[in-house]
């Protein structure tokens, strides 16, 4: 084959890479396996279950976890457009890439990993750049076309250039640019490259007047074995840190990374050592909370802004030293501490030695009431009324955003336990198969991931403007209707199982206890799919709210005179109206929770809800 067949060649084949639409699709036509191939059999099952579920029920929020064994609860979310990546599978992607630059461009695997290494492993971006310029290509990298003619004599020594000292030619190296220095100059020169950081993935020829590239199998045949495991770490991290679609977990000693498919579903995902995060912020997983808010919110939780806010709140500064003092108790005389101990009132912070029975005692000050009806002290009290205004609101969604953190925790420990111990428990006690009580192992999920919700909605109304009086109802009527839907749940799970776990025999209501508990998930699902749905919508619902106001008084009129018009018409539909009549005889759904009672085990009562029938 002549050279103008290989290089009409190449470029049919960049025509043909370039129009993929993907490095993944690229990856399969030259190396023929898919990412997909580098998951387990298991892994591949699941998330197909997981991506049949999505298109059956057609939730957005994922709470349908019926197929998923694992306690985890994390790992109920879909995970469809994430791909959890060891350590093994980052090699055999990197190996993958680099024999296909090796194949496509016809160079050794050494060159083709600096090529990937300098484009950051995109293999299509090699291939534009490649077939662009070679030659500009060729020179920023630092790939030498052909190797340097060497002026070496054979059984003659050289002298090394960094330490001017003769050697044999078999302690002489060189890259392809020719340029001999000795072993040891070398190996002093790559050990400092590499413990300077990865860096030494780039290295080039220790001739400062050349930029030749030192490839991986000249570093790894000269330093010790500590400094190759070094090196072969900085390759391994290089895929990741260099890849803006694959991230680290961010949980201490994993060592698992995550590929994100850009486009599709939210940010949170499960990583394989358990850890539930978001993939923009590497923080916890916080949805249906943006990524701004959580960092606005870590950051102010971590500040020393509201120390400040309570100091200004709840002390006054002593007149001499400044100090700040808190008075918790007592009478107006205060006396600060050594070794200041200047004497003040506390009101007006004068000396104390103008105080006395003359001003009110030391209960009271009338040089304070006096000068506070003439308005020195307003700006004063002002501020330190903004101030603990503003310090009582964080501690009002800062203690529930807490609370509800150490309630997921405590469910979480609850639902590890319940697995191996409880529920084989309950199924000795009342005398059922383990697989017939998968109800109480989902309710356990529901709780533990509504907590986490639940929790990130404190955060966002907090930073809910206040002016926004109507956005700030909706929200709080949502929330507060998701929170008792959960406390239910949690109460339901928590108390009203144990008397069947600390009962001898079978009891006939654990059937009703089964129906309770399944109920209260459901309902508890739709109370939070509702809520994420809306804040993830910004509370878009709000401001449609007068136009969807004024579309149904508008189609209520019309439909008015409609029926007025078709009443003549009325006796087709009494097989319908009978079938009606007969469910309403033997079904009535709550107002209040819209769980579809039976008479026959309630009429009067909700036995979700326990709330009243209308």
């Amino acid at each position: 084959m002549n050279v103008e067949e290989v290089k009409s060649r190449r470029a049919a084949s960049s025509i043909e890479l370039r129009n993929m639409e993907s490095e993944d699709e690229m990856l399969d036509a030259w190396a023929g396996t898919s990412d997909g191939e580098f998951q387990n059999k298991e892994e591949e099952e699941e998330l197909d279950a997981l991506a049949s579920d999505d298109e059956n029920d057609g939730s957005d929020y994922g709470f349908d976890y019926s197929n998923i064994d694992d306690i985890q609860p994390s790992s109920r979310l879909p995970q469809t457009n994430f791909t959890v990546l060891s350590e093994k599978d980052i090699r055999h992607r990197q190996a993958e890439a680099i024999a296909t630059i090796t194949n496509f461009l016809s160079i050794s695997p050494v060159d083709a990993g600096v090529l990937l290494r300098y484009f950051k492993w995109s293999i299509s971006k090699v291939n534009d750049e490649w077939f662009a310029d070679e030659e500009r290509v060729r020179a920023n990298v630092g790939l030498l076309e052909k190797p340097a003619t060497s002026k070496r004599k054979i059984d003659k020594e050289m002298t090394c250039g960094i330490c001017f000292e003769g050697h044999p030619f078999e302690k002489m190296t060189a890259p392809r640019c020719g340029h001999y220095f000795c072993e040891t100059c070398w190996t002093g020169y790559i050990h400092t490259a590499i413990n300077d950081g990865p860096g030494c993935l780039t290295l080039r020829c220790a001739d400062p007047s050349c930029g030749a590239a030192v490839g991986e199998d000249m570093v790894l045949g000269l330093v010790s074995n500590e400094d190759q495991q070094k090196y072969t770490r900085y390759l391994l991290r290089s895929y990741v840190e260099d890849n803006r679609k694959v991230k680290w977990c961010p949980a201490p000693g994993c060592e698992y990374a995550v590929e994100y498919q850009p486009g599709v579903g939210s940010y949170d995902l499960v990583c394989k050592c358990g850890l539930n995060f978001c993939w923009n912020c590497r923080e916890e997983a916080h949805r249906p909370v943006d990524c701004e808010t959580v960092n606005k919110w870590i950051l102010k939780n971590c500040a020393e802004s509201e120390n400040m806010n309570w100091i200004l709140a709840n002390s006054k500064p002593c007149p001499k030293c400044k100090r700040p003092i808190e008075k918790n108790q007592g009478c107006m005389h205060i006396t600060c501490t050594p070794p200041c101990k200047h004497e003040f009132c506390w009101l007006c912070l004068g000396a104390w030695t103008d105080h006395g029975e003359r001003t009110g005692g030391f209960y009271a000050c009338n040089r304070y009431e006096t000068a506070k009806q003439e308005g020195v002290y307003d700006e004063a009290e002002r501020r330190r009324e903004m101030a603990k205004n503003s310090l009582e609101r964080y501690t009002h969604y800062y203690e529930r955003w807490a609370t509800n953190e150490s309630s997921r925790a405590k469910a979480l420990a609850d639902l590890q336990q319940m697995q191996p111990v409880q529920i084989e428990k309950l199924s000795d006690k009342q005398c059922q198969p383990v697989s017939q009580l998968k109800f109480v192992t989902d309710a356990w999920l529901q709780i533990v991931e509504c907590r986490r919700v639940l929790k990130w909605t404190y955060a966002y109304g907090y930073y809910l403007p206040e002016n926004e009086h109507t956005k700030r109802q909706f929200f709080e009527y949502s929330q507060g209707e998701a929170e008792a839907g959960l406390e239910r749940l949690h109460q339901c799970a928590e108390k009203d199982l144990q008397t069947f776990l600390e009962g001898d025999n079978p009891t006939s209501s654990f059937n009703d206890f089964r129906t309770k508990l399944a109920g209260l998930t459901s309902v508890t699902r739709t109370y939070f799919e509702n809520l994420v749905r809306a804040l993830e919508n910004n509370l878009s619902d709000v401001d449609n709210l007068k136009g969807a106001a004024k579309s149904s008084s508008s189609s209520k009129a019309s439909g008015s005179s409609k029926s007025r018009g078709g009443r003549a018409k009325g006796g087709s539909s009494r097989s319908g109206g009978s079938s009606r009549s007969w469910e309403e005889a033997t079904h009535w759904s709550c107002e209040h929770c819209t769980y579809a009672n039976t008479t026959a085990t309630s009429s009067t009562v909700c036995i979700i809800c326990q709330y009243p029938r209308s």
